[in-house]
């Protein structure tokens, strides 16, 4: 369905995001150049700061990578990869990175609407035949853009996520959405899901024929490159170099298992990838891999869909953002007048930041293996800096991240006897 094209999603103009729309099956914008980064901008500068977040174990490790008008700029890794272990973090060391895994799926479904296997507006019920919904006229009016931009109807926020932590398997608790209160018809509001969202999975199988993960490996990860890349538990587990999980006991950092499960959310929450990795991933959405990605389908999962305004409340949002919506996979914020495509991800033991600036050609990937909320001070910096704004001290800022953390357990950990990891079976982080 997508027409070649060159065109580039611009940044703001007027200070504000376009309005919310239903997806096209392709989206073009006038082309506009992108406009450089202000003077200042300076990668080194950026890079001594990570370092400085991982001396002393403020945090074990942590990796980054900058890309700039199709180039990267920087993609290291900082710290350890285990505080019992330790071996440093490298540019192919891998990090479980939990929500952002979101922009895979939405990337993926628009593979399949590129191809023609499928549309935005296809129904969910035509490829999933036991999804429903309590409303039954409902259940036949959601489609695949109501999935990938939390449009379902749900009453509540992260719907049967608490049954996932408890162990449960994924068919057996979406068969619990026909069951959940609703709040609006399909498509009309937004409520943030991982296991609905995760539908998008079944979908992806039935138009292609394949299974979710064998499409994203042959889709995505290999044509763009993402060698370290994989999705679930094994995936990680079976890296030749990985991060550990950390959580903060009364002793201080303590490495743990991964937790099994919110993995067995791919669409959601599957995804493996390296520093190296994410360079690529970035590369790809900020137009420079056209042969993967079309320039008019990532203006379409860019484009915002549904307004957010709840995630201007804290941290560097609430003093940057001027408008928060949801595209597809993606957020898209208005930060002081410029045009963020972003993704927050957050799981037991890790966290993680991208961000696009498609006006300026520039993209950012923050990862690290802990609950520490401290280097997502460094997103808003170099934004800051690409933008020209003054400086302020977002490193001291601490920040919530919502909907896109997927942990809700709140126990702090017992110290580790020394020498030892802690089993995330009996241990949980806590989120602050």
């Amino acid at each position: 369905m997508a027409l070649p094209s060159t065109a580039q999603t611009p940044t703001l103009a007027a200070g504000a995001l376009p309005p919310p729309t239903q997806p096209l099956p392709y989206r073009t914008y006038v082309r506009t150049d992108a406009q450089p980064v202000a003077p200042g901008f300076d990668v080194a500068r950026f890079e001594a700061l990570a370092e400085q977040l991982v001396q002393g174990q403020r945090v074990p490790g942590l990796a980054m990578a900058i890309v700039q008008d199709g180039r990267i700029l920087s993609a290291r890794g900082y710290g350890v990869t285990d505080v019992v272990r330790p071996q440093a973090v490298d540019s192919h060391t891998v990090f479980r990175l939990a929500s952002l895994s979101k922009a895979f799926a939405g990337t993926m479904a628009g593979l399949l609407v590129n191809d023609g296997s499928l549309r935005w507006d296809s129904k969910v019920i035509d490829y999933v035949p036991g999804f429903h919904l309590v409303e039954p006229a409902y259940t036949s009016q959601v489609t695949v853009a109501d999935l990938l931009s939390h449009r379902v109807g749900l009453k509540a926020h992260n719907a049967f996520d608490r049954d996932i932590e408890g162990n449960a398997e994924y068919y057996q608790v979406a068969q619990k959405l026909g069951s959940a209160p609703l709040t609006c018809a399909p498509g009309q509001c937004y409520a943030y899901q991982n296991v609905a969202f995760s539908l998008v999975g079944d979908v992806v199988f039935a138009a292609s024929g394949s299974f979710y993960e064998q499409e994203v490996q042959r889709r995505l990860f290999k044509p763009l490159g993402m060698n370290d890349a994989s999705l679930g538990l094994a995936g990680i587990e079976s890296s030749p170099h990985w991060a550990r999980p950390h959580v903060r006991s009364r002793n201080g950092w303590v490495s743990v298992n991964p937790k099994p499960t919110y993995y067995r959310l791919p669409p959601a929450a599957g995804v493996n990838a390296s520093i190296s990795d994410m360079a690529q991933w970035l590369l790809a959405h900020t137009g420079h891999r056209p042969d993967v990605l079309p320039a008019p389908l990532l203006a379409t999962l860019h484009a915002p869909v549904v307004s957010t305004p709840g995630e201007m409340r804290s941290g560097w949002r609430r003093d940057r953002l001027n408008a928060a919506s949801y595209a597809l996979g993606w957020r898209v914020f208005d930060y002081a007048g410029e045009e963020v495509v972003f993704h927050a991800g957050a799981v037991q033991g890790y966290r993680g930041l991208t961000a696009l600036l498609p006006g300026r050609d520039l993209g950012i990937a923050i990862l690290w293996n802990s609950e520490s909320s401290l280097p997502s001070g460094l997103l808003p910096t170099i934004i800051d800096r690409a933008i020209g704004l003054p400086a302020e001290r977002w490193l001291d800022v601490d920040v919530d991240f919502g909907a896109d953390n997927l942990m809700a357990d709140g126990v702090e950990p017992t110290a580790a006897p020394r020498g030892q990891g802690t089993s995330s079976s009996t241990s949980a982080a806590s989120p602050h």
